[in-house]
């Protein structure tokens, strides 16, 4: 399963990334039904973020994923960190293969460092149903 969602880097009050909320998916490996991503044991999802820094200065950045299942355990967390030059743009990806059949949450977050968690965008969710 590949996610995209694209984010673009912009000054808004306190917050210097702003979710568009576009996605895609391999129709191969996942459908959305319902808001709900489903896919099956084994096959690999791969969360992938468009960010564009829209400022006139450079911006460092931290991008995390975290995969819980319904009771809230955490089964992936993963990260990358960087700097966005002014105008500069990437696409930034993490993969999880699920293990376990359940109902997982995907969740995105981009902060200005892994030390420093100020966001610098509201989280994204998404529900991943996995057979």
């Amino acid at each position: 399963m590949n996610v995209t969602v694209t984010m673009i880097l912009a000054t808004i009050l306190a917050v210097s990334m702003v979710p568009s909320g576009y996605s895609q998916l391999e129709k191969s490996s996942a459908t959305l039904e319902n808001g709900v991503w489903h896919t099956t044991v084994g096959k690999q999802v791969q969360v992938t973020t468009d960010v564009t820094n829209g400022q006139d200065r450079a911006q460092p950045f931290a991008y995390l994923v975290q995969i819980e299942n319904q009771d809230g355990v955490v089964y992936s967390l993963s990260w990358i960190t960087g700097t966005l030059d002014a105008g500069q743009s990437l696409s930034p990806s993490q993969s999880w293969t699920p293990t376990a059949p359940g109902t997982y949450t995907a969740q995105i977050f981009v902060w200005e460092s892994v030390g420093n968690p100020n966001a610098l965008s509201p989280p994204l969710t998404m529900k991943i149903l996995v057979a």
